[in-house]
């Protein structure tokens, strides 16, 4: 019975962390103005708290890339995604 709490509970994280990086990247292509809705731009700033400590190291490994016009394409979220579902079925391997 533990172990298959523990099993969900791993699940549910992982989850949650790719749902957040998900929408974090999404929320990525729209600009947020900090003097537009507060509500907003504290949903936004909140889901970049959380991400980032998953991301920053991501984001040293792979910097951003520059593209003409002054743009920058952050693949650190798509590895993330990728190492983050390694880890997760290493995990439940071991559960």
């Amino acid at each position: 019975m533990g172990r298959i709490l523990l099993r969900n509970m791993v699940n549910v994280f992982f989850e949650i962390v790719r749902y957040l990086i998900l929408i974090r990247i999404i929320f990525s292509f729209f600009p947020v103005n900090p003097y537009g809705s507060p509500l907003i731009f504290n949903i936004v700033q909140f889901i970049r708290q959380l991400t980032e400590p998953f991301l920053a190291p991501f984001r040293s490994l792979v910097p951003p890339l520059r593209v003409g016009g002054g743009g920058y394409i952050d693949l650190s979220p798509i590895l993330a995604i990728i190492v983050l579902g390694l880890v997760h079925r290493l995990l439940l391997g071991l559960l």
